[in-house]
């Protein structure tokens, strides 16, 4: 994955405040424990890029996703994207789409660029497909995408949307083995291969009720491991964790291009 040594790297000299050099992207942590396959944002393995982690220290999933007060995560959200930024992290992002509520506030706090939820791709995505298509925003708990969520990522909660909540519509056990309070075993586990058999069944089910779906948006990070099957079946766009992180680090760290004339 490496290749030569960057001959544009001649000095080097120290960022003021910055503590580690070649990073990539820095990545809040929900307060919780609980695995993620290769794909989710927690997962580092299927990157190609360097992952910082830092634990929003307080905010799980309850106080993040189903209190509806949210004003006690904002504090320690502001500290850990500083101490990503002091790490030297070029951008910064998040694990759960539900970020999304705070993406105003971390980039007003820090100087990289702030990517807080993958549903900062609806507005693209909106723009890419036929004004006569819709969106279609999958959520693991849709009921708790709210209006200040989608606005504060630049979203017209009036748009060519369409919602699907997998947990609360469709039956997705394996998720709920990992993320659902009272539900998850005292040591949260779950299979791969039965995961990918609700998901792809639950995301056929939507498409085939909505025909008039243009693209998918992942908002959960734990969605993201089975996107490839998904779109083998509904034959559509999806837009995800995996292709907003691609892009944040293509903007923060861009390739060289080589080639012939």
């Amino acid at each position: 994955m490496f290749g030569n040594r960057d001959f544009g790297i001649d000095v080097i000299r120290a960022q003021p405040g910055t503590y580690a050099c070649g990073m990539g992207l820095g990545i809040m942590l929900l307060d919780e424990v609980y695995p993620g396959f290769p794909g989710d944002v927690r997962n580092a393995s299927a990157y190609p890029f360097p992952i910082q982690y830092d634990v929003v220290e307080g905010v799980d999933i309850d106080r993040l996703v189903f209190q509806a007060d949210k004003s006690a995560c904002l504090k320690p959200i502001l500290h850990a994207a500083r101490r990503l930024e002091r790490m030297g992290c070029r951008a910064i992002a998040a694990e759960c789409g539900n970020f999304a509520y705070f993406q105003k506030e971390v980039a007003a706090e820090v100087s990289v660029p702030v990517f807080m939820s993958s549903l900062l791709q609806v507005p693209l995505a909106q723009r890419l497909i036929r004004s006569t298509k819709r969106v279609g925003i999958v959520c693991a708990f849709v009921r708790q995408l709210t209006e200040h969520h989608l606005v504060s990522v630049g979203i017209d909660a009036a748009s060519n949307l369409a919602f699907m909540g997998a947990c609360e519509e469709y039956s997705c056990p394996e998720f709920e083995n990992l993320w659902s309070a009272g539900k998850r075993p005292a040591i949260p586990t779950a299979s791969f291969e039965r995961a990918e058999a609700e998901f792809v069944s639950a995301c056929k089910d939507f498409v085939s009720k909505n025909p008039d779906l243009g693209a998918l948006i992942f908002s959960c990070t734990g969605l993201q491991p089975f996107a490839r099957s998904v779109q083998h079946e509904v034959r559509l766009p999806i837009f995800s964790w995996s292709t907003l992180l691609d892009y944040a680090f293509s903007v923060v760290v861009h390739r060289e291009h080589y080639g012939h004339v």
